[in-house]
């Protein structure tokens, strides 16, 4: 694990940063073609750290004509496979030269924990980018099964210029899982970074340029949804995009390729993710940080969040006392204190809709917390409710659990499937034959049993129903996105 340091450090770090202001487009830092900028503040204090470039479709176009003319020239996209490895390669070796910085950058920009930025979200990204880097060249095409006098080819292509838009939970963590196989394919790419999250992106472009990335191959465009966003989704010439962000705004992005090129999308979307706890769970302690750790990680603002506690009755008491016990230890604070684990929530027009449910939660039965501890952070909250109250019903994306009680495994697994999400569950059970019928029978693109999580590089990473489709983000599936199946049939007659 990272070493980590003193808040006072942290702090001179902080106080020692210059921030990328600028949007980056075709190998250079330039300001938005309009002038115009807008304020990115730190959530934890309110005070604005930068006015960043507020682009629009203008931009946009200037972006997508460079990575267009990247792509045709062939600059990257006809590179041989180990050139383009080395060069993602370089860019990871950078990273992590700089992880430190990128580390409280990110804490900064997001109010992320320096905790989880130091020792999950920045080696993670610098994994997740070698990884993707080192699969480059390791990726064979196929000659398909054909008579003697033919010889019939499957080979991948890269798609050509994709749009990546980034959510604001993980800014680092997404820029990674997009760009790693976009770039290894072969594509161009123009990105757009959340508005609330823009600093580590175009620190990471900075740091691409210097690694030898060719001009034009990424691209960074920021500004608002409405400005960028909705311009990328319609570009008659970007040939794909990439979204992860909330149900509603993806619905968007569909619309935007019906109305223009029937761009290919894929979708990664919400979740109101089940943690079932049957009543043959053994070593409570353990499942109970699993639990803790599944609804208050990045202040619950994460879309494969476990935010349902789905708890057998007869070990209800007995988990709860060890749930209520390990969500103490979690302490609300200044994300640039290692010692904390909940930070503010990312934005005040975030923390308004999240501490909405705070109300909703006084009509039922509060086990833990409930409170605004300062403006912008709320404390982590458990609430026993019904199993079709809002609470469990809707999307918070912020550190509240909810728990709902239940008699037996077939109702665990009812409820379980109950919503119209399906990214995420997890089932605790001691009976391996119990945990794997639970595992098949729950409608979700990433299962855990006896732990939380998402997997890991290797494994993919997406959901079912309205939680997203079109791809998957993580392991060699994730480049099966990013490229077209060509077949060439050659006659040998």
């Amino acid at each position: 694990m990272t070493d980590l340091l003193s808040t006072e450090d942290y702090r001179a770090i902080a106080a020692g940063l210059s921030f990328p202001t600028q949007a980056f487009i075709d190998g250079a830092f330039r300001p938005a073609l309009s002038g115009r900028t807008f304020a990115t503040t730190n959530p934890a204090t309110g005070e604005a750290l930068a006015e960043i470039a507020a682009c629009d479709a203008q931009d946009v176009d200037l972006a997508v004509a460079a990575a267009r003319a990247a792509f045709e020239d062939g600059r990257w996209s006809r590179l041989h496979p180990g050139e383009r490895k080395e060069t993602l390669l370089r860019l990871a070796a950078l990273m992590e030269e700089n992880a430190r910085e990128l580390a409280v950058l990110e804490s900064l920009d997001a109010g992320k924990t320096i905790f989880d930025c130091e020792t999950v979200d920045v080696p993670e990204t610098i994994h997740v980018i070698k990884w993707h880097a080192e699969l480059i060249d390791k990726i064979y095409d196929q000659v398909s099964p054909a008579s003697d006098n033919h010889i019939a080819m499957v080979v991948r292509e890269p798609v050509g210029v994709v749009g990546l838009v980034l959510p604001w939970n993980f800014p680092l963590l997404m820029l990674a899982w997009k760009i790693g196989p976009a770039l290894a394919a072969g594509c161009s790419v123009v990105m757009k970074p959340a508005g609330e999250t823009t600093l580590t992106a175009l620190r990471v472009a900075e740091l691409a340029a210097e690694a030898g990335l060719p001009a034009g191959v990424l691209n960074i465009v920021t500004g608002s949804g409405r400005e960028v966003g909705e311009p990328l989704g319609r570009h008659a010439d970007v040939d794909m995009v990439s979204f992860t962000g909330s149900t509603a705004t993806g619905r968007r992005f569909l619309n935007y390729s019906a109305d223009s090129n029937l761009k290919e999308v894929v979708l990664e979307l919400g979740g109101k993710n089940p943690c079932i706890v049957l009543d043959d769970a053994e070593d409570l302690d353990a499942v109970a940080a699993h639990v803790v750790n599944g609804a208050f990680w990045n202040m619950g603002q994460n879309c494969s969040a476990a935010t349902r506690l789905i708890v057998q009755r007869g070990i209800r008491d007995r988990l709860l006392e060890k749930v209520r016990a390990e969500a103490a230890t979690w302490l609300v604070g200044d994300p640039l204190d290692p010692a904390n684990r909940v930070g503010p929530l990312v934005s005040k027009a975030h923390f308004d809709k999240v501490s909405s449910y705070l109300d909703a939660a006084k009509s039922e039965t509060v086990l833990v917390g409930g409170n605004v501890v300062s403006p912008g952070f709320i404390e982590p909250t458990i609430v026993e409710a019904a199993r079709d109250s809002r609470l469990a019903v809707e999307e918070i994306f912020g550190p509240i659990l909810t728990v709902i009680v239940v008699d037996c495994f077939e109702e665990a697994i009812a409820v379980a499937n109950d919503t119209d999400y399906g990214l995420a569950a997890s089932i605790f059970s001691a009976n391996g034959k119990r945990a794997l019928r639970g595992a098949r029978a729950l409608r979700a693109g990433t299962v855990t049993v006896n732990s939380f999580g998402e997997g890991d590089v290797t494994t993919p990473f997406g959901g079912y129903k309205q939680s997203g489709f079109g791809g998957r983000d993580n392991s060699i599936h994730a480049h099966d996105q990013y490229t077209q199946l060509k077949t060439i049939w050659i006659d040998l007659n």
